[in-house]
């Protein structure tokens, strides 16, 4: 009798938090995951503990020529993909010396312009695999809607909206998406107000994981300590 074929996964956003945490107990379930993410000693190190079982991407999707060649590193080493988990709060993009001022918007932005690249980068994969599905993550941070907040949702200022957006399309081609994100204000999903909680990486994890084959379109998570979820680049030692 045959082994069943492990299902594979990408998971971006994976360099710490959430998407680290994704990335070990995906292993742990016996899936294929290809990482993409800040590079991390945690990174390195299970990519050789399970050299077999773990592809690390180079580059950074918030670059649109590098995401391209990530995916063409899947390509190259897998031709097909069956899950997308897209690790839409990670602070992996920002630069450690982004002023405190500056870094809200930048998790917003960055997030927004990496999901639309690894969307349109792992379309076609998907298409290629078994029970094909999408999955991203937002933050509180990465929820904010960019530029003038009084102005309509769409996918140029809001993250969510960018799979939204996608959801038609993406479910013609029998892919299933699900946005995993807190309470909207302006559209909140339910009517009664959802309590946050003391999520850590590994707990979120393990119920990101548990939801899969549900195939939910949409999911709430409400998270008290994001840092913990998210963490912010460490800042540069100052001189002495």
């Amino acid at each position: 009798m045959s082994e069943p074929i492990a299902r594979k996964v990408w998971v971006t956003g994976a360099g710490s938090g959430l998407g680290l945490a994704l990335v070990q107990q995906l292993l742990e379930q016996g899936w294929k995951v290809a990482a993409s993410g800040r590079a991390s000693p945690e990174l390195k190190g299970l990519s050789q503990l399970n050299p077999e079982q773990l592809l690390l991407l180079d580059g950074n999707l918030d670059d649109g020529v590098q995401a391209v060649q990530a995916g063409q590193q899947l390509q190259a080493h897998w031709g097909a993909l069956d899950c997308l988990l897209v690790n839409a709060g990670t602070c992996d993009y920002l630069d450690a010396s982004l002023p405190p001022t500056a870094i809200f918007e930048a998790i917003a932005s960055s997030n927004l312009s990496a999901s639309i690249h690894c969307l349109n980068v792992a379309v076609p994969l998907l298409e290629k695999g078994q029970a094909p599905q999408v999955l991203a993550v937002l933050s509180r941070y990465s929820a904010l809607q960019l530029y003038e907040p009084s102005q309509p949702a769409t996918p140029d200022n809001n993250l969510a909206q960018v799979f939204r957006a996608e959801r038609q399309m993406l479910e013609s081609k029998g892919i299933a998406l699900t946005v995993v994100a807190p309470q909207a204000l302006k559209m909140p999903l339910v009517a009664v107000q959802v309590r946050p909680e003391q999520w850590t990486p590994q707990s979120a994890a393990d119920v990101i994981i548990q939801r899969l084959p549900e195939r939910a379109p949409e999911l709430l998570l409400e998270a008290l300590n994001l840092n913990s979820l998210w963490p912010l680049p460490e800042q540069p030692a100052s001189p002495v």
